[in-house]
Formats: structure tokens, sequence, C-alpha cells
């Protein structure tokens, strides 16, 4: 990335290390700003809209490629307006111009390339361009010169455009959320569409490498997690087969670091061989809730060790030393992808010992010409536990030292608010799981560290990411929705009333702030932000989990917890209204799906209230509960409808379901043989 300090632009007072990367483009960048469209409604000229992310390889490529050149910058500067925008800073801008990307062609992707007008209505665009026109790809600069010529010289036809695809995603986002009839009526959560969404997930399962469908094949979290669910249910052993043989194969793949810890984003191929190397904090924090759930099922140690070394992982290289977590490693180092994690043949040889190298050569499927583009991922087919020996673990020690002296892939520094917020239930999960106390403390520091340096106290609000003591943007309601979970998973796994209390006030902003004018779903941007030209909604579960999914898990929890009937009606609104979407793509709902299953099944509710009973907070959560709402606290509040009306004695313990309460269990053993023996 060109670095002449001949040449500088507006970038260069900002702080995303992605904006940063081309501070230096003798392209006149200039971050998004609430006068944006203003600046480029007094010079009549169109705005392009690039945005990318730090981590991301081809925002590199036309980088180097286009806006490091000289000439490009050139003809860039003249004809547009030139705005530099981090997806992971502004999710919101990113999301309504992919939205009108794949509008216009039908596919998206980064780097995104995209024409407005100044007004901030999309006209064209595309993701990559390349310097020459190649595989029916137009070059860059022909892309430049059609869109100039366009605007000058037929500029009611752009506009026509752009306000017909504007009224098209208008209308889309009404749409997507609109309510089916008099389903809302009508419906009802029901034990056997969790089987049905199960097996039409199943239908597309790769049986012999795990994942589903073809490459390039990503983790799809949600959709184990809803396997093990109807495993759970009703015994299911092709779901249980399906989501461990997806998880191991993940961890003897590529897609594992198995001599640093922690997974990439994904697999370019069906065999999880070959990664697209960067390492995202969301994606780590994610799987390591899914085998958290995997091993309280199966209590494999291979989900142990990984689940402790992907710990270790973003400790070692995504923590901010304090409790927090940056976001991302890059997948380039020294311009190249996956150069710091791959070997050479030779390399191997003078590190692993030689009465170890045949072996180790076999296990990790390491060809002399190379098993990747003439070098070596290590991956393997084999037992995974086969390399945690002493021996093993040594040699991989050795690769790991001589690994760090290489040249580091760059590390985008920013703390993402809901990353951090999903990172911190994952540590939950695992604490539980495991039964760590240690990683207790670490999700309260996380969330500690979050709330004092993320939080407004003056203005009473969040912020989206914090980079190097600043903070920017208003927090979204991915950010809301993932912190409200996070609390209510807290006060599970440390018995402190005052998460719980938390997630319910957070709960009333986001009514406040975020709630749709029927008051069903909630707009993933506040009321309060005025600089984008739609307000959208997302419902869609991709990579991370929906924002409105979340919510609807969020306030059927807490309606139950603290009598909100208000609440849960609309949690039934949001679920009926997504019913037949989930049913009938269950891998693009998951986690809608979930909230869907706790509705058909009612949280199972284990209290207990006395002096020392929150000494068996993480016994009592080392079994796989999907379905249970958990209060063990040496606090006694009367307000908590979940202690209304119970005649609660200290040190007893009741399972609660549906209203209903069992007698009282004064032994924890009998209490957790009951609560096995009924598979809550």
């Amino acid at each position: 990335m060109n670095a002449n300090p001949s040449f500088t632009n507006a970038l260069i007072q900002e702080t995303s290390p992605y904006l940063l990367q081309h501070a230096h483009n003798p392209v006149q960048w200039i971050p998004w700003s609430d006068t944006l469209f203003e600046q480029a409604t007094q010079q009549n000229k169109p705005i392009l809209l690039s945005i990318g992310y730090a981590a991301c390889h081809w925002c590199h490529v036309m980088e180097r490629e286009s806006f490091e050149s000289e000439t490009v910058a050139e003809y860039m500067n003249a004809h547009f307006i030139n705005v530099k925008v981090d997806r992971e800073e502004r999710p919101d801008v990113d999301h309504l111009y992919m939205d009108a990307l794949q509008a216009m062609t039908g596919s998206g992707g980064w780097p995104l390339n995209i024409f407005l007008l100044p007004n901030g209505k999309p006209f064209y665009g595309g993701t990559y361009f390349p310097p020459i026109a190649m595989q029916n790809r137009a070059s860059w600069m022909e892309v430049l010169k059609g869109v100039k010529n366009a605007f000058e010289n037929n500029h009611e036809k752009i506009v026509e455009q752009a306000t017909q695809l504007s009224n098209h995603l208008v209308q889309a986002n009404i749409k997507m959320l609109e309510k089916e009839g008099d389903e809302i009526e009508q419906f009802e959560a029901n034990k056997e569409e969790l089987e049905l969404m199960a097996n039409r997930i199943l239908l597309s399962a790769d049986t012999q490498w795990g994942g589903f469908g073809a490459a390039p094949k990503f983790p799809q979290t949600f959709a184990l997690q809803l396997l093990l669910r109807n495993y759970h249910v009703s015994n299911n052993q092709a779901s249980l087969y399906q989501a461990t043989l997806s998880l191991d194969k993940m961890i003897q793949g590529g897609i594992y670091d198995h001599i640093g810890g922690g997974f990439s984003r994904y697999s370019t191929d069906a065999h999880w061989q070959a990664p697209h190397f960067e390492k995202m904090l969301y994606d780590n924090a994610l799987l390591i809730s899914v085998l958290s759930e995997a091993y309280q099922i199966t209590k494999k140690e291979s989900y142990k060790i990984v689940i402790q070394q992907t710990i270790q992982f973003l400790e070692n290289e995504l923590s901010n030393g304090q409790g927090a977590f940056y976001a991302a490693l890059d997948a380039d180092s020294e311009g190249v992808e996956g150069k710091f994690y791959t070997w050479s043949y030779e390399e191997l040889k003078k590190i692993v010992p030689a009465d170890a190298f045949e072996s180790f050569v076999t296990y990790y499927q390491i060809q002399e010409q190379g098993n990747w583009e003439h070098t070596n991922i290590l991956w393997t087919q084999s037992n995974f536990l086969e390399s945690e020996t002493p021996e093993w673990i040594a040699i991989k020690k050795a690769l790991f030292e001589a690994r760090s002296k290489r040249i580091r892939p760059a590390l985008d520094h920013k703390i993402i608010l809901s990353w951090n917020a999903l990172m911190v239930t994952a540590l939950c999960k695992a604490a539980a799981a495991l039964g760590d106390s240690v990683l207790v403390d670490k999700a309260v520091r996380c969330v500690t560290w979050l709330e004092d340096n993320m939080y407004n106290a003056q203005e009473k609000y969040f912020y989206h990411t914090h980079t190097k003591g600043s903070n920017k943007s208003f927090a979204f309601l991915d950010d809301y929705a993932c912190m409200i979970q996070a609390y209510i998973l807290l006060q599970e796994i440390t018995g402190n009333l005052a998460y719980a209390y938390k997630a319910k006030q957070w709960t009333e902003y986001v009514q406040t702030h975020f709630i749709d004018e029927e008051e069903v779903f909630f707009y993933f941007t506040a009321d309060y932000q005025k600089d984008v030209i739609i307000r959208k909604k997302d419902n869609y579960d991709g990579a991370q989990p929906s924002a409105n999914a979340l919510m609807s898990y969020n306030l059927l929890y807490l309606s139950t917890m603290f009598d909100e009937p208000v609440w849960r009606q609309q949690s039934h609104k949001m679920v009926s209204t997504m019913h037949k979407r989930m049913i009938q793509y269950p891998s693009s709902f998951g986690c809608w799906a979930q909230t869907y299953t706790l509705m058909a099944f009612g949280f199972t509710e284990l209290i207990s209230i006395g002096a020392n009973v929150k000494n068996s907070i993480l016994e009592v959560q080392f079994l796989f509960l999907p379905f249970k709402l958990l209060l063990i606290s040496d606090e006694y509040d009367p307000s908590l409808s979940l202690v209304k009306g119970k005649q609660l004695y200290d040190n007893q313990y009741f399972i609660c379901n549906k209203g209903t309460c069992s007698a009282p269990f004064s032994n924890l053993n009998d209490f957790l043989t009951t609560i096995k023996q009924t598979n809550y």
C-alpha cells in the first residue's frame, strides 16, 4: 500500500485502520459524513462510494492496481466525490448500498464500489474492477468514464433509475417484514416443525466433509445450533452426526489454525483445507459458542481443547490487554494471502525433529511441491487428538515460535461493540460448558471495559466502535441486541441480578429509539441518526445473527423474567411474521428458529435463592439446557415475576415450566439428576 507522504487526503484524520490504509492514496478520499450530500449537491458531482474493510484481500488488490495510480486518481478527483467507508465502522451504510448492488446485479461482495447521485440515491455499482478489462469485466477506468458520461449526458435517465431503485429498496424493506395474512393470530409454535427445519437443513448437508453445500464453505453456526437442539429434543442421530461431523472437519481443516489456534472466516474448498485467511472476532466468538454446546452434549475432548486454544488465540492476538478484543487480522502479509500461516517443505524439515518428520508430514498432508499454491497449509483427515501428545505440542510450539518471527498480518484494532458482546456470550457459554470460573471473570472484565469506554454517560447511549481512545458512530441495533443477550448470559453465569436489570434497561431503550411504525420490528439505526437515506430493518441470519432475531429472543426471555406480556406478544408477532421463511429456508434464519423452538417448548425455569447457591452455578450449566431460564442468586428480589407467588427457601432448588413448579430440592445432586433425566 502506498505510503508516499506527498499524497495525503482527508482520511489521514480518521482512526479506522481500513481508512488509514487509503490515507496516502493520490485519490482525494473523504469519509462519510452528515454533510456529504450537501457537498455533492453544491458541486453537482456523482458520489463514488467505495466500501471495504481492513482484512479484505480484494480491497487491497484494487487499491494497489487502481487507487494508487496517479492517472486513475486524477480522473476520479476531477469528476467524482470519492468517499471511503469502513463497512465495520458503518454497517448501516454498507447494508443499504449492498442491498442496492444486489438489486442491480444479483450479487455482492467487497470491495463494494457504488455510484450515487448527489442526494445519495444509487444508480450503478459493482465489486472488484481490474485495471485492464478481462473475463467480461470492464476495467476500472472504463467504468469511471462510462459513469461520468452517463451523469453528464443522460442525467434524466440516471435520476429515473436511481429513484426507481431507491423506491424498490423502500418497498423491499416494508415487504420483507410485512404480516402474512392472519398468521399472527393463528400461529402456534410446535415441536414437529423443529424436526422439519432440521431435516431441510440436512438436505444440503455434505455427509462426507461436513458443512452444507459446495465451496466456498462457511461455518453456519446457527444451523449447527439448530441441529443440536433437534437432537436434544428428538434424539435425532442424523442431526447430531452432521453437527459434530461439521465441527470435526473444521477442526481438522486448514480453516482452523493448528499452530496458533483460532478460525479463519471460511474455506475456499469443500474440504475445509484452504481458508480465506482473515481471522474475525465474531466468527471465533460464534464458533466458541457452538463448540461449547456440542461439548455439553458429547463431552468430546477435542472440543474442549479447541475452545481453550481459540480463547488463547484471541487473548494473544486480538486482546487490547484490558478485557476487550480487536476486530480482525488481515488475510495478507507482505502482500500475499496466507503467507504468515503457510510452510514450505524445507522450512518444516528444519524445524520438525527428524524422528517425527515422516509422521508429521503424513498427518498434516504436507507435500514437497506444496498442497496449496506451491506451499503447504497444515490440515489433517485424522483424529485431532493425535496432535495433542506432549511430543506434538512441543513441535507445534517450535513452529509457533518460528512463525512469530515472520512479518505479521495487519491488525484491525477497532473494538466493535456487537462483536465484543458476542464474545462475552461465548465466554459465558464456554465457562458453563467447561466449568471454568476464569472464563466468567474474562466475560465480566470484557463487558466492564465496554461500559467504561464505549458508553456516553451524558447522552446515555453506546458507541459502535472504539479505536485508539476515540469512539465513532452511534451504536446500531445489533450492538444493543448483542449487549442485551450478553447481559442475560452474564446474569445466568454470575447470579448477579444487576445484569438482568441492565438487559431490561437497554431493551426499553431499543423500544424507544429503534421500533418501527407498527411497533413490531426494529430499524437498524436509531431515530436520532439522520445521515442515511433509508432506515433498514434486517431479518436475515448471515455470518452474524440478525439483530431482530436476537431481539425476538431477548424480548421472550425478559418478558418471562420481568412479567412483561407486551414484550412476549411482540416477540410472538416477530417470529410469526418470519414463520414461513424460517420453515422454508431454515439455514438462512437459524437464529430466528432458535427463538421459535423456545416458544414451542417454553422456558424451563431453574430457580434458587440463598447464601450459598451461587457456588453451584457452573455445575447447573454443565448440561446442555437450551430452553433454560436460570435464576440462581444470593439476592431475593420479590419484584421479579419468577419469584412472585413462590415460597422460596434458602438454598433450595426449583424447576418450573409454564407456571407449574416442582417440589423444592434441598440436594443439588438430586436437582441435577432430575434435570438430566427429564431432558429439559
